[in-house]
C-alpha cells in the first residue's frame, strides 16, 4: 500500500490538480479561438479580399483523377487556408496567454514593492542614531 499512498499524496498535490484544469480550460478556451478565427476573423477577411474562403484555399499539386478500374483517385493538395487559420488562432491563443502573464506578474510585483513597516525598535535605534550625530 505504500506505492498507492504515495501516488495518491503526489496526485492531490496542489500544482498536478492546477495544471489538470489549466488543460481543460485550456482546450476550452482553444475551442473558442478556433471558432473565433473560423467562423468571425477570417469570412471578413475573406470577402474584403474577393470573396475568398480561406479554409478552401489550397495549392493543387495533382488533380483528382480516376484510375483504369473507375475508382476515382483523390487530388493531393496543400492547404494553405487551412494553415493561415491555424497560424492566426496560434497568433490570438499566445496573445491571450501574453496578456494574462502580464497580469500575474503585475499583481506580484505590487506585492512585493510594498515594504514592511519597521520595527518600533529599529524606530529607537534610528532615533539614538541620529542624536548621537549630534
Amino acid at each position: 500500500m505504500g506505492m498507492m499512498s504515495e501516488f495518491k499524496e503526489f496526485a492531490m498535490r496542489g500544482s498536478v490538480v492546477d495544471l489538470a484544469v489549466g488543460v481543460v480550460i485550456g482546450a476550452a478556451f482553444g475551442k473558442i479561438v478556433t471558432a473565433l478565427v473560423d467562423k468571425v476573423i477570417m469570412p471578413p477577411i475573406g470577402l474584403l479580399i474577393g470573396g475568398v474562403d480561406f479554409s478552401k484555399w489550397v495549392i493543387t499539386l495533382k488533380q483528382a483523377t480516376v484510375d483504369a478500374a473507375g475508382e476515382a483517385v483523390p487530388a493531393v493538395v496543400i492547404g494553405i487556408g487551412e494553415f493561415l487559420n491555424a497560424v492566426i488562432q496560434f497568433a490570438i491563443l499566445a496573445f491571450a496567454i501574453f496578456l494574462v502573464v502580464k497580469a500575474i506578474n503585475r499583481m506580484n510585483k505590487k506585492e512585493e514593492a510594498a515594504p514592511a513597516a519597521p520595527a518600533e525598535d529599529v524606530l529607537l535605534l534610528r532615533e539614538i542614531r541620529d542624536s548621537l550625530k549630534r
